[in-house]
């Protein structure tokens, strides 16, 4: 699987740019755009991603649109990789002796999926001894990029052991929701 995604530079580009933003539809000229690739090197990937099952296409009057393929055995483990690579959730992990002691970090699926109903859900959930100002500068500078308020919490590990043990709704919708973890053993959070 990752042999087909690291060969390219080209197809990395364009699977940066779709993941991105998983929902959206781009026309191919908007991807040879983006990428800053020749028409011919995107067409093929393109192409190659199709035949794998990534990409699907769809004709719409004389323009092709392409976007993610959502029955791709992997497109979460796809949109995992990306949100901790990229983003938000690539800061968090590069920067993480900065930011303190973290225990915990995760990101929500609905943040990271771009599909988020409620602005008044939780996108960043942070557990340990955190240094807020170095997390508020990481989480500025992705609204920025966004356009969009990013709704996040920090609290101690005993705060949120206590919370879990008191079966909390605020924390039992976070933890036992879709959710990417950046920081920390899942399996252990969840006992």
């Amino acid at each position: 699987m990752l042999d087909d995604l690291i060969t390219s530079k080209t197809r990395v580009k364009l699977l940066y740019i779709l993941l991105n933003s998983p929902s959206e539809m781009y026309h191919v000229r908007e991807l040879v755009r983006r990428s800053e690739e020749e028409i011919n090197a995107v067409r093929r990937e393109l192409l190659l991603l199709e035949k794998k099952g990534i990409v699907q296409k769809e004709q719409r009057a004389n323009r092709v649109y392409c976007y993610l393929n959502k029955a791709y055995p992997f497109y979460f483990d796809l949109i995992r990789i990306y949100s901790k690579t990229m983003g938000l959730g690539g800061d968090i992990i590069k920067n993480k002796v900065k930011l303190g002691k973290i225990k915990y970090a995760m990101l929500s699926g609905k943040f990271v999926l771009r599909s988020k109903d409620n602005p008044e859900e939780v996108d960043l959930l942070v557990v340990g001894t955190v240094v807020l100002p170095e997390l508020a500068l990481l989480v500025r500078n992705e609204e920025a990029k966004r356009s969009q308020e990013i709704n996040y919490t920090v609290m101690t590990e005993e705060e949120f052991n206590f919370r879990k043990k008191r079966r909390d709704p605020f924390i039992s919708s976070i933890i036992y929701g879709s959710r990417v973890m950046l920081v920390g053993d899942e399996l252990s959070m969840l006992s």
